[in-house]
């Protein structure tokens, strides 16, 4: 027993080194910006904008953040002398962490609308989306008459989901929304939807990479993209922001940078499987890495919270009882995202303090799992037989001598299945952070397929990483089980 109380400390102790070290590098990653750009001696602005709308923003194969708006706010920086550095987060999540003061303001391809125009002060035009319709090559398909009584992929949130609204109630078809173009052309290809609408040059530009879709319908000029603050706040970038436009429009740099990206010459990835999985393997292990940083971080701090909580639920103090009762049914009882996006967006509007995206996720994962581990724990306390807590208080051992000497030794034996297996569930829960914009291994593989229209290779990668890395550390835990509790 000695022994094994030895072997458990050092492991305890070790853990606490480890995690220690893990922080400092993850602190660093956050302040790693997705992308930068302009006169590097000049103020310093953080800019949102969105994961996967290509050819406005997304990643090309050397891992680097790209596109229409990229390009565009970069050379407005360098004209107007500042500088700036971009946030990857989703469209969403881009305009929930400006409203949280996360960013300086957000380009992704907005659509200047009067809703927008009462919470965002918003740019001069910088583009005229034009929407159209996109269905599967030889569908059959030629225009609204033909939707009737099908279903239709529009992108949450975006200009073309109002307008497919309003030809709604011309035409009885059903609307699918969905928050990506690729996770629209997928839903498309596998046949629940029949078509899909989005804005001209995204659709084009996936016919590019071989979408397999076609055009269907006539463009409609709906909207125009404008960069975008919070209302009445940054309106000195936001005038650098016309300024900048006006002389880059003057110059003819715009025109250059739009003609890079629509109406280029470049075609489907033309790689094999095993091509595609040497290109996008530096960044899938990006992702590897911020995902097992993440679920260390956060299981250790899940394990201590747990079984405070735990041994809290079997105390005989009822008001001990009643918080860790509370602790447990919240954190239990409501979906991990919501506390994702409480603790980034949310928080920092609350106590006018930036957080940062470590934090919020260590937060998320390790309070979710440490309503879990508390029921582990106090499952296993209360499954060990109480005749061995009456035979060690006949021996002359105190209460608390018999807990720590008789009763957890034996509980922690039954609880380490559970806690293995609580592991593997946080690992696997990481992947919800990739709704904040946490650069976690799928949020990694979304960028790799947003560019290359390859959706089903990239997600056959990804699934076996997440089996190799979770089958190892499922092997390395099993090892540490039969040593502590041999």
């Amino acid at each position: 027993m000695r022994q094994n109380k030895t072997f458990l400390s050092w492991v305890f102790a070790g853990l606490v080194v480890l995690f220690s070290f893990l922080l400092v590098p993850s602190a660093l990653a956050d302040t790693a910006p997705d992308a930068e750009g302009g006169d590097p001696e000049g103020e310093l602005y953080v800019i949102g904008t969105d994961t996967t709308f290509a050819p406005f923003e997304f990643r090309d194969p050397a891992g680097e953040l790209v596109g229409i708006d990229i390009d565009l706010m970069k050379a407005i920086a360098e004209d107007q002398g500042f500088r700036v550095e971009f946030r990857s987060m989703g469209f969403n999540a881009a305009l929930q962490a400006l409203t949280a003061n996360q960013v300086d303001g957000v380009i992704a391809g907005a659509g200047i609308t009067e809703e927008r125009q009462q919470v965002y002060d918003f740019s001069e035009p910088y583009f005229t989306g034009e929407l159209t319709i996109a269905a599967l090559e030889g569908s059959g398909i030629s225009g609204w008459e033909d939707l009737e009584g099908e279903s239709v992929a529009v992108k949450t949130g975006s200009l073309s989901e109002e307008w497919a609204r309003e030809m709604q109630q011309g035409y009885d078809f059903e609307i699918n929304a969905l928050d990506q173009t690729t996770t629209m052309v997928e839903s498309v290809k596998s046949g629940h939807d029949i078509a899909l609408v989005d804005d001209l040059p995204i659709i084009a530009y996936g016919i590019q990479q071989g979408s397999g879709l076609e055009l269907v319908s006539e463009p409609e000029p709906t909207g125009d993209y404008g960069f975008l603050v919070n209302k009445d706040q940054n309106q000195e970038l936001l005038a650098m922001f016309n300024e900048g436009l006006a002389n880059l429009q003057e110059s003819g740099e715009y025109q250059e940078i739009l003609d890079h990206y629509i109406g280029g010459e470049s075609g489907p990835d033309p790689s094999t499987f095993f091509g595609l999985l040497a290109t996008s393997m530096p960044a899938l292990m990006v992702g590897l890495r911020n995902t097992l940083l993440i679920t260390g971080i956060s299981f250790a701090i899940a394990m201590a919270l747990g079984l405070m909580f735990g041994f809290m639920k079997i105390s005989s103090n009822i008001v001990l009882r009643g918080i860790a009762t509370a602790f447990i049914a919240v954190f239990r009882g409501t979906p991990i995202l919501v506390w994702a996006f409480f603790f980034y967006f949310g928080l920092p509007q609350l106590i006018s303090v930036p957080i940062s995206i470590w934090v919020a996720g260590a937060l998320t994962l390790s309070l979710n799992g440490a309503a879990y581990i508390a029921e582990i724990v106090r499952g296993s306390v209360q499954s060990v037989d109480p005749g061995q807590t009456e035979a060690a208080r006949s021996l002359a051992l105190t209460q608390g001598q018999a807990m720590r000497k008789v009763v957890l030794p034996q509980a922690f034996k039954m609880m380490t299945p559970s806690l293995i297996n609580q592991l593997v569930i946080m690992l696997k829960d990481s992947s919800l952070l990739l709704a904040i914009g946490f650069g976690e291994l799928l949020y990694q593989a979304q960028q790799i397929y947003a560019a290359n229209f390859r959706t089903t290779e990239v997600l056959l990668i990804v699934a076996a990483i997440y089996f190799v890395a979770v089958w190892l550390l499922t092997a390395l835990a099993n090892f540490v089980d039969r040593r502590v509790n041999n």
